[in-house]
């Protein structure tokens, strides 16, 4: 399939190392991917289901040790352990090539290695770059065939070019102890054993996009963010694009599926997804910051979706689909999740093959179980989603689970107070996830588990991108989560939330005013449309007032956080802390 050296290189380095019985190089043609399908059922790898109800739709199960990406088994593999960083797991790469090459010594023996090529973002673009993942397994061959674009095309793209990402993937025995995912950013080159998950083992996803891809954008001079990416469109047919960030279980998704509240819709507006989790973005010949999402499906969490909470993603998942770890609906051959509808399944398996009915008291789906679909079946997908040189952003938005301290919204005084507020991200615990409530856990710019070098550096990136941008989106945070004394939300959130991006835009092109306060702008009340809303303009001033006591106390979480990067953090960010214990003394 392809005379360059370097990739032929790989291959059979790895053919040497696993040992496999047979290789097979994917072209990406549907013919050679339903024969793979075909197999993957015989071997009960895949499940097929209900072609009329979800035509090209798969149940996938993997080991019931191996439902998560693993954070304690990651790890950044570069010469200096400080240049990995006091956040990130380092490994030295000689002692991680020896130690883990040792798992996959004889590891494919008997087994079928494919060789699948693919390209993050549109085959041919600029900002696009390409991996070769190799692997034994099918259920990884399909779904990267929904993540992002494979086959042929993509080696004839890449021509001669040493420019790709190795990555090695094998699941061994499943092993949790010996499960390992390895990122070696000075090599280009990931590995991947002992796993069979989806966000371990298709290696395009976090490892590549984000872990080397920002160590790649450090070095080249753009960004790989943890953003959504979505355009709003105004009645006029104009379409202003947003990148925002978000921890975990802050509404990512759904801000990028957003369907406009009805208000909005009898005007006109209208909301595309160009992306759901990850931008490349990068400085255009006009000044501005441009992004692509480098992805081609939505690897998304199942429970919790539904026609209520993001239709769009729902409707995502209806054809050529894959499932993993939801609860399979034997009545009709379909699949059935926690709060999809209130119709449970009577007769039914759960997401590890047990017999299950909703009253035995335990969930039927895994609480990460997954959908990966691909992002052209998304009703809003963004006409842009493909363009090779990306959208134009008008504004970065940084967000966060905060009960008390983040007013709804405000904006950053300038780029690098920008940058200070997006390194300062912070989300708090929710019962559900820790059994501690209102724990503060930092996640700059989303990108705690997975910037790919020390996040000092990453925050002086930041800013040294700011100096090469002379059209500079604006900065924004915005909290969905304030609460009332009782604890309830007082934002109604969801569609709603587009009451507060059309503010954003607004002010990105200097239509409204904004009153400053201690960290930044906020909106003047009235400038917030709560037209069709049970809210006042006094629930709104009380969602938008700062109080200097808890930033106080905020200050504190900041300085504890900064010090664990020593000499490292930037003197721009302590600059802008300062700044802020001095406005609010």
């Amino acid at each position: 399939m392809t005379n360059n050296q370097q990739v032929l290189k790989f291959v059979n380095e790895s053919v040497a190392l696993c040992q496999p019985r047979n290789v097979v190089w994917i072209t990406g043609e549907e013919a050679q991917l339903e024969e793979l399908r075909k197999e993957a059922m015989a071997t009960g790898e895949l499940i097929k289901l209900n072609q009329d109800l979800l035509p090209g739709c798969y149940l996938h199960r993997s080991a019931v040790n191996d439902v998560a990406r693993v954070e304690g088994r990651t790890f950044i593999c570069c010469k200096n352990k400080e240049d990995a960083g006091p956040i990130n797991n380092w490994m030295d790469p000689k002692e991680a090539y020896e130690k883990v090459g040792a798992i996959f010594e004889g590891s494919m023996k008997g087994k079928t290695m494919y060789v699948i090529p693919y390209s993050m973002g549109a085959v041919g673009s600029k900002f696009s770059k390409i991996g070769i993942e190799i692997t034994d397994s099918i259920y990884v061959v399909v779904s990267m065939n929904i993540m992002t674009r494979i086959g042929t095309k993509v080696l004839e793209t890449l021509g001669d070019s040493n420019d790709f990402v190795r990555g090695l993937h094998a699941k061994a025995e499943l092993d949790a102890e010996k499960r390992y995912i390895l990122h070696f950013p000075e090599d280009n080159t990931i590995w991947s054993v002992n796993s069979g998950y989806g966000g371990n083992v298709l290696l395009g996803k976090k490892c590549f996009a984000l872990r080397i891809a920002s160590y790649q954008g450090k070095n080249e001079g753009w960004m790989a963010e943890h953003m959504l990416i979505l355009g709003v469109e105004n009645p006029q047919g104009e379409v202003k694009y947003i990148a925002a960030a978000f921890p975990s279980a802050c509404g990512k998704t759904n801000l990028a599926m957003l369907i406009p509240p009805e208000l909005y819709r009898r005007k006109g507006y209208k909301v595309w997804c160009v992306g759901d989790d990850i931008a490349w973005i990068r400085v255009g010949a006009d000044g501005r910051l441009w992004a692509i999402n480098p992805e081609n499906g939505f690897f998304g969490v199942a429970p919790g979706t539904n026609m209520k909470s993001n239709p769009n993603a729902l409707l995502s998942t209806q054809k050529n689909a894959i499932f993993t770890h939801v609860v399979h609906n034997l009545e009709n051959n379909t699949v059935w999740w926690e709060s999809m509808d209130k119709n449970p399944p009577v007769d039914a398996l759960d997401w590890k093959g047990n017999r299950w009915t909703a009253e035995c008291g335990e969930k039927g789906a895994h609480p990460n179980s997954r959908f990966t679909a691909p992002a052209i079946n998304c009703p809003c997908i963004s006409s842009e989603f493909e363009a090779a040189d990306g959208v134009p952003l008008s504004a970065i938005v940084f967000g966060g689970r905060r009960a008390k301290t983040a007013p709804l919204v405000y904006q950053a005084r300038d780029w690098n107070s920008g940058v200070f507020v997006g390194s300062i991200m912070a989300s708090e615990t929710t019962a559900a996830a820790t059994g501690a409530v209102g724990v503060v856990r930092r996640d700059p710019m989303a990108m705690r588990p997975f910037v790919g070098y020390n996040m000092a550096d990453y925050f002086a990136h930041w800013i040294e991108m700011g100096k090469k941008v002379t059209n500079k989106p604006q900065i924004f945070n915005v909290n969905w989560f304030r609460t009332d004394d009782e604890g309830h939300f007082i934002w109604p959130g969801f569609g709603d939330n587009l009451r507060v991006l059309d503010w954003i835009l607004d002010r990105c092109e200097g239509k409204v005013e904004a009153e400053e306060t201690a960290i930044g702008f906020v909106p003047k009340a009235e400038d917030i449309n709560i037209e069709e809303l049970d809210i006042t303009v006094d629930t709104i001033k009380e969602l938008l007032t700062v109080d200097p006591e808890n930033w106080k106390e905020e200050v504190k979480g900041i300085e504890e956080f900064y010090a664990q990067f020593g000499d490292r953090l930037p003197k721009e960010l302590n600059e802008k802390l300062e700044e802020l214990k001095n406005r609010l003394n």
